[in-house]
């Protein structure tokens, strides 16, 4: 009974060892996708700003469309085309949505 603990507490070891090895190995490797991880988490910070502080934004759309109605609306039909593109196109990427 004792050498079973003993043989699977030696193996347990051997297994976190190779486990910290491969998570070191990771890291190295990973360092290469570290910049578009930050920018992805920026850009949801981003969003999630928006989200909260939908007055801003709202002040800021009115002040373009004051400003420069035409290019506000030339923006706004881009706009719905990117959106209706996406909604199209998650339908593909995303089944069951």
């Amino acid at each position: 009974m004792n050498a079973k603990i003993l043989e699977l507490a030696v193996r347990r070891g051997a297994l976190q060892e190779r486990i910290a090895a491969q998570r070191a190995t990771l890291g190295l490797h990973a360092h290469g996708i570290a910049n578009v991880c930050a920018s992805g988490d920026a850009l949801l910070r981003g969003v999630d700003w928006l989200k909260h502080h939908p007055a801003t934004v709202g002040a800021a759309v009115f002040a373009v469309v004051v400003a420069r109605p035409r290019r506000a609306w030339r923006w706004a039909r881009r706009g719905l085309f990117l959106w209706r593109g996406w909604r199209a196109a998650r339908k593909y990427l995303y089944p069951g949505r």
